[in-house]
């Protein structure tokens, strides 16, 4: 029995992979001894189809998967790089660590944050910018990082040179 979900796009949708996407389910599966063991590529899968990881993506994941919905729950909630929420077409994560901080996070953030007009955790009106603060991206030596989605970092940075990437990216630019 399928459910509706709301897609990143605002959409209803049912909550099953397409027969694409379960294909690749069952072919992550071969790699593992056990199901659970392919629990985190499993949410990979489920947040591309879905764009988020939403309450009935993850009860179905646990169907599927034939696991407590809790250890998917746990999994999905306990790692930062499965999103709980809509995101916006450009998820820009801002490492707020220490030497990020020492080295003007907390200025490139707020800078963001008035551009955008949205909070850490907020979603611009349009659907175009997420916004988040990330716990450390591993980067230290080159001090504050920027992180778009699970993608490219940008390091280096400063108020201009992140407004610039802003700019870029709303003209529809990789950064």
């Amino acid at each position: 029995m399928s459910r509706t979900v709301t897609t990143a796009d605002g959409h209803g949708a049912d909550v099953a992979f397409s027969d694409e996407v379960l294909a690749e389910y069952e072919e992550i599966l071969t790699h593992y001894p056990q199901r659970r063991a392919a629990l985190m590529p499993v949410l990979w899968l489920a947040q591309r189809e879905y764009g988020w990881l939403s309450n009935d993506v993850l009860a179905y994941v646990a169907r599927l998967m034939e696991l407590p919905v809790g250890w998917v729950e746990g999994a999905a909630t306990f790692y930062t790089m499965y999103y709980k929420r809509p995101m916006g077409r450009c998820h820009i994560q801002v490492c707020t660590n220490l030497s990020c901080i020492l080295s003007g996070a907390e200025e490139v953030l707020s800078a963001v944050r008035r551009r955008l007009e949205i909070e850490p955790g907020e979603t611009t009106p349009d659907g175009e910018f997420s916004l988040d603060r990330a716990e450390c991206l591993g980067s230290c030596g080159t001090a504050p990082v920027v992180q778009l989605g699970s993608g490219p970092f940008y390091e280096n940075l400063d108020v201009e040179t992140t407004l610039a990437l802003i700019e870029r990216l709303s003209a529809g630019e990789e950064g």
